[in-house]
């Protein structure tokens, strides 16, 4: 988590909410209106506050245990992991062996729902804020909750033999907070440099590729979970990368063959790469339409 799509969301909110400009003389002052009856940004409300949001979470965990439990009886040849120099256009995969059987998830907007800061975010119009999501992932066990069905989804995974992994790109040295904060949301015990990776501990900075291939050494990894693309393989977030061109990639013939059949992707519309898209890359400009 680095980025966050509710600016652009605030700013509408405050548009919409302006009084109309009177020709005559200005409009009167309004007294302040209290945070609590201002709306959160629609993306909040729905990943957060909508049933919408939770029975679609619920059933991806659903999936996702259902699948771990299934391969593990097939013990697959090669893990989900792509080894090092592989692309969409000609996968592999690092081999399995007799390793033991890993699932590997993101964890925020993952795992877990991180309701603090986003929430402060939100209704200080502060977008992301390095500061307060330091002190987050310090201070923040007890207060992040767990995503609908992940509890049960892990525990299942962790009843079937399957190790449950996060690779996170919180940071290294707020390890010990990342992982208060993983348990008092009920999502069982994560050691740092054990079953819990973060970003310092290699000099990939933000890229996951580096601590998956130091997760893929020693697991057959089954299962990738996030709610990013850069969570299944970094070179969907290479740089300058064009939106249509990243598009292509994770719909390529090769991407298909693993959605939902060791590679799962979370919904998430707060934060993204895609907050880069233009209109012509939403819109295509040949499916322009006007009414008469």
């Amino acid at each position: 988590m680095r980025r966050f799509a509710i600016g652009a969301a605030l700013l509408l909110a405050g548009c919409a909410n302006a009084p109309a400009e009177v020709a005559t003389a200005p409009a009167p002052p309004t007294a302040p209106v209290p945070v609590d009856t201002v709306k959160p940004p629609v993306a909040l409300q729905y990943l957060y506050g909508s049933p919408e949001a939770a029975v679609t979470v619920r059933a991806t965990n659903a999936r996702i245990a259902e699948y771990g439990v299934g391969r593990i009886g097939q013990r697959p040849k090669d893990s989900v992991v792509l080894a090092p120099g592989a692309t969409m256009d000609a996968p592999a995969f690092e081999p399995c062996g007799n390793k033991p059987f890993a699932a590997v998830f993101d964890a925020d907007e993952t795992l877990i729902w991180n309701l603090g800061p986003m929430r402060q975010f939100a209704e200080k119009g502060t977008g992301f804020d390095l500061k307060v999501w330091d002190q987050w992932e310090k201070t923040g066990a007890g207060k992040a909750i767990a995503m609908p069905g992940s509890v049960e989804m892990v525990n299942r995974l962790r009843a079937a033999g399957i190790a449950v992994i996060a690779n996170t790109n919180r940071s290294a040295a707020n390890a010990r907070g990342s992982e208060d904060t993983l348990r008092a949301a009920g999502l069982g015990e994560f050691k740092h440099g054990e079953t819990l990776f973060l970003m310092g501990d290699d000099a990939g900075g933000s890229s996951k590729d580096g601590r998956r291939a130091t997760i893929a050494s020693k697991y057959c990894v089954i299962i990738l979970g996030g709610d990013q693309l850069g969570d299944f393989s970094q070179q969907f977030n290479a740089r300058d990368l064009p939106a249509a061109q990243r598009m292509a990639l994770a719909t390529s013939a090769g991407a298909t063959a693993l959605w939902d059949k060791g590679w799962f992707l979370f919904p998430n519309p707060v934060y993204g790469p895609w907050e880069k898209l233009g209109w012509d890359d939403a819109f295509p400009s040949d499916k322009q339409w006007e009414p008469k």
